[in-house]
């Protein structure tokens, strides 16, 4: 703290009685009338100064004045000496330290650096720094004990020579002190005005580049800073800045976003300058947001924030934050209607629009024979066409659609190319007025990681391109706005891959309308809990993970599956029916928990639904799952939906349903199946019917073994030792086995089936 005290000793000119030779305490010596001092009136450098012959060891020059000593507050003590005879001395600032009983304070430091005079008439000065704290710079240490002290000078060394002194002066210079010794430059020193218009762009450059280490004050104003700035040094804002939306801020010490907000005085302008900085500038790989909470009125557009570029492809990473939704009109989704002409031969282009100026890119589209999570990538206006994230599978050749533009905390469509952006602990607090994060319309490699998306009105995370290629999302939860909804009422989305490769693991999904809806091949799901209940009794189960390709060559491993069901379809296929391409196939189901309770006995854990006719299985692994429901039964776990159309059970291949474990599931499904068969009368033909075992409603296409248990009987009650041989695809429906013996016989047998041909 700064005093305003007067604290100058009184010139030589007023009297040499308030000079003491000894400690300037009451009492003590004075130099009134000393014969080796005396005031002379005219010198050339100083005017009237003392001049003083050294006759002691130790010659003192002490100010009989009290000088306060506050806490907080830095003296400087300050004499100008020259040497004009006889021996060269040395010099010293001194004091003597009392307390309030105006006793001596001992065991201090009262002394500060010494310094040699070695020339007659050159002027030297010597300076002292005193204060309670103890602090770098400061030469005179003295706590809290001292409330005042005498201060002056030491002539120390030889004797004999004679120096002139020049006033002694003291002087406050907390200010000074806690700028340039206590590491602080304030960018008002440097010229900065902060009306908000002058821009002071120059004068914290200078600040900065004089700071050398120490912190950078930017005190109480609003300073306008012209043009990108950065500051190397570690910064203080009391004041704000503002800038123009191209400039950039960058603060290299203070990379984190509270320094931002006191920069900008507002939590978004300080995300948007913050993301700006992170993304123009090459010395931080991530923004802290250092556990603040963000509040938002409205969505941010994050290409307008960097406002410099719509193409980004370095690693960069957003971390531990929380943005937080409020409850405003700018929310609302914006709706579209138009009509438009679509050909499967041109399948991600809506063409002849009415009204193409209305439509937004990343808007959702609907409308007859449009799948689920289809978005508009991009809008040509002049043309009267838009670019689709995915196929339609069955829409008129022209027809009216609907274009619902959702709202997005964080909206990246405006980027083109956007890559290597990674949340790292970021909470996104939609309560239910708004959605999560939409991705730019091309990337790859977005992560999430240890992210709540809490509450979505209606989505969490949306791809209207492809910037979901190698998607990361990892030990992340989806907690929806819909817990008391029921589970076939529900709209809200966890997210959409349209691209491959996705990786999504460890993550949890509460009670959303659905938790993922994934085109593309490659993904892997492992180690995450879908979880879509409800509080309802014998209730509807509806998807809660969906692959929208029939090839799309993914695993689904070790997961907690509760409440809801793996769905399989090409909804996003422009030309649904089968027609030379891969059938259903790739998929691997391992390990993992199928759980239901209080679910309608129809509903079904894994349901395949082709949108076009001729469609098959052709590589899928059900293997060493659980399936259990707590509540109720279920009748099976798994079903073709025939909405559509029905499968080619013919064109089955290399499927395998086995080592899975039922619990209150009335038909267990395994293929290839072994089943005890036993013919307690003579027949020449054993008719064996393992249909209810077979997945999907499946044909008994194949018997892989036949084994005899015990001896065969014919109606001699002798042994029959003939074997049989096999009718497949027996019975009207072709789901029945014939075992066909050379004679009637009776017995046992164990017959393998399966419902496809293995190669």
């Amino acid at each position: 703290m700064s005093t305003n005290l007067d604290l100058m000793p009184s010139p030589f000119v007023d009297g040499l009685d308030q000079w003491s030779s000894e400690n300037g305490t009451a009492g003590s010596a004075t130099y009134n009338g000393a014969a080796n001092a005396a005031f002379v009136p005219s010198d050339q450098d100083f005017g009237g100064c003392l001049e003083l012959l050294k006759t002691e060891s130790t010659q003192k020059l002490r100010w009989t004045g009290q000088t306060p000593i506050l806490p907080g507050t830095y003296l400087r003590i300050t004499a100008r000496v020259k040497a004009m005879s006889g021996a060269f001395p040395s010099v010293r600032v001194a004091g003597y330290a009392m307390d309030g009983s105006n006793s001596h304070v001992g065991g201090l430091d009262e002394t500060a650096p010494t310094v040699t005079l070695d020339s007659y008439g050159e002027v030297v000065t010597v300076t002292g720094i005193v204060a309670a704290g103890n602090r770098d710079g400061v030469d005179m240490i003295w706590g809290a004990a001292p409330e005042y002290g005498h201060f002056g000078i030491d002539l120390i060394g030889a004797s004999g020579g004679i120096v002139r002194v020049d006033d002694i002066e003291i002087e406050d210079v907390t200010g000074t002190f806690l700028r340039d010794i206590l590491d602080v430059v304030d960018v008002r020193d440097y010229g900065a005005v902060g009306n908000g218009s002058t821009d002071d762009r120059a004068a914290f450059a200078a600040a900065d580049a004089d700071a050398d280490g120490r912190t950078v004050v930017v005190p109480d104003g609003n300073y306008h800073i012209g043009s990108t700035l950065t500051i190397q040094n570690k910064v203080r804002f009391d004041g704000t800045v503002n800038m123009p939306a191209g400039a950039h801020l960058a603060l290299i010490r203070n990379f984190d976003l509270p320094t931002y907000i006191d920069a900008f005085g507002d939590e978004v302008e300080a995300f948007r300058r913050g993301f700006q900085a992170l993304m123009n500038f090459s010395d931080h790989d991530g923004f802290d947001l250092k556990g603040r909470t963000i509040n938002l009125w409205g969505p941010i557009d994050m290409q307008d924030a960097l406002n410099t570029a719509d193409t980004f492809l370095i690693r960069r990473v957003i971390r531990n934050g929380q943005f937080y939704a409020q409850d405003d009109p700018a929310w609302e989704p914006e709706v579209a209607s138009s009509q438009g002409s679509y050909n499967p031969n041109n399948p991600l282009q809506i063409t002849g629009l009415t009204n193409a100026s209305q439509i937004q890119p990343g808007s959702q589209v609907t409308g007859n024979g449009v799948g689920r999570e289809v978005y508009v990538k991009s809008v040509n206006v002049g043309a009267g066409t838009l670019q689709l994230s995915q196929p339609l599978y069955g829409p008129n050749s022209t027809q009216g659609y609907t274009f619902t533009r959702y709202k997005y905390i964080l909206d990246f469509m405006g980027f083109e190319n956007l890559r290597r952006l990674t949340f790292s602990e970021v909470e996104f607090q939609m309560n239910g007025y708004c959605n999560g994060v939409m991705l730019s319309k091309e990337g790859e490699n977005i992560q999430f990681k240890d992210c709540f998306f809490v509450k979505p009105k209606h989505k969490g995370i949306t791809s209207a391109g492809r910037a979901c290629q190698d998607l990361h999302l990892e030990q992340c939860q989806w907690i929806s706005s819909e817990q008391g909804v029921a589970a076939d009422q529900r709209v809200s989305v966890g997210f959409n891959v349209n691209a491959n490769d996705s990786k999504i693991r460890d993550c949890r999904f509460q009670r959303m309308g659905l938790s993922a809806i994934i085109n593309g091949t490659g993904h892997m799901i492992t180690g995450n809990h879908f979880f879509q209940g409800d509080d309802f009794s014998n209730a509807p189960r509806i998807a809660g993970l969906v692959f929208t390709r029939e090839a799309c060559v993914s695993t689904v491993t070790s997961n907690y599956i509760d409440n809801c069901a793996i769905e399989w379809t090409n909804e996003h296929d422009a030309k649904p029916d089968f027609s030379n391409e891969y059938g259903f196939g790739g998929l691997t189901i391992t390990g993992n928990i199928f759980y239901c309770s209080d679910a309608i006995s129809s509903f079904r854990f894994i349901r395949v639904k082709p949108y076009g006719s001729g469609h098959f299985l052709s590589g899928f692994q059900v293997n060493e799952n659980s399936f259990y429901s707590s509540t109720g039964t279920v009748q099976r776990v798994e079903e073709w939906d025939t909405t559509h159309a029905g499968p080619d059970y013919w064109r089955f291949r290399n499927i395998t349903f086995e080592r899975n474990n039922f619990n209150g599931i009335s038909q267990r499904t395994i293929s290839p199946v072994c089943l005890e068969f036993n013919q307690s009368s003579n027949a020449t033909t054993w008719t064996l019917n393992p249909s209810g075992y077979l997945p999907f409603g499946a044909n008994a296409r194949a018997v892989s073994s036949v084994v005899t248990e015990g001896e065969i009987k014919n109606g001699s009650n002798g042994r029959v030792d003939g074997l049989p041989y096999v009718n497949v695809n027996a019975g009207a429906q072709n789901r029945f086995v014939q075992l066909v013996w050379p004679q009637a016989c009776r017995g046992t047998a164990h017959v393998t089936v399966r419902c496809d041909k293995p190669l």
